[in-house]
């Protein structure tokens, strides 16, 4: 008998917005998730992370410099509120980031642990701003001083979406896994669930084919919610059909036909 692969299944942005923390909670009381990251910038944290008293999966940092507002004075002062993703690419690539990054990192894990009362399990970043160049080295050595795995993205394996999986790999995520290598840093083999979050895209289909192909010890990252979206979601219906997809028992028999185990 071939042995079952092992997949992990990571749901980010808890913490984002209602419809999105039902979801995520939704969807690991049932077992169809093994980790959830979060991002603690939103105002609605303290309530969102409180609700993760007897959450049943690994809770992790989504390390946020992208989205709202900076949580740390020193920071504030140069960003009142975090530049988009492509300002942020762009001043990384230049090296023109603020000094005040540690500062903020150490502001939003401070918050998780506030809320929590422990320490996250994992550190990644929202939309991978944790591999850039000026906040791969601030990232690295806090998941080397706390002993975190860290989400490599120096792997981004498919089918599909090509163009998109090569930008995160070459946005940082080839040099994260190269020293996290050398670091002799746990990794997952790959890391898959890369599209374009087209509202029409037939999620399933897309799973089938990242589950035809993925190697054992990968990681998938998905965005599900649940009910009413949370107003400004610009992916709100992409949401809603990972959601449908992963809470049915269409993802269980998709499993269970290739040969994939969640661990």
């Amino acid at each position: 008998m071939t042995p079952l692969r092992q997949l992990s299944v990571c749901a980010d942005d808890y913490g984002l917005g209602a419809a999105v923390d039902r979801g995520i909670l939704a969807l690991a009381a049932q077992g169809r998730i093994t980790a959830l990251s979060c991002l603690v910038t939103p105002p609605r944290w303290d309530a969102a992370g409180a609700a993760l008293q007897d959450c049943p999966v690994a809770t992790g940092l989504h390390f946020n410099l992208t989205e709202g507002r900076p949580l740390s004075p020193s920071l504030r002062l140069r960003w009142p509120r975090f530049p988009g993703l492509g300002a942020l690419m762009a001043q990384a690539f230049l090296g023109r980031l603020p000094a005040e990054l540690p500062d903020e990192f150490q502001a939003q894990l401070q918050r998780f642990v506030a809320v929590t009362g422990r320490a996250p399990d994992f550190i990644d970043g929202h939309q991978h701003v944790h591999a850039l160049p000026g906040v791969r080295p601030i990232v690295l050595a806090a998941a080397q001083g706390l002993g975190l795995p860290l989400r490599s993205t120096g792997r981004v394996a498919g089918p599909g979406f090509a163009f998109k999986r090569r930008v995160i790999e070459a946005c940082g995520g080839r040099a994260l896994g190269a020293e996290m290598q050398a670091e002799r840093l746990p990794a997952v083999s790959a890391l898959v669930g890369v599209y374009d979050f087209d509202p029409h895209a037939d999620y399933r289909a897309l799973m089938r084919g990242w589950l035809g192909t993925v190697p054992d010890g990968a990681l998938l990252f998905c965005h599900p919610a649940l009910g009413q979206p949370d107003v400004g979601d610009a992916i709100a219906a992409a949401r809603a059909n990972e959601m449908a997809y992963l809470a049915s028992e269409a993802f269980s028999v998709d499993l269970a036909e290739f040969g994939v185990r969640l661990a």
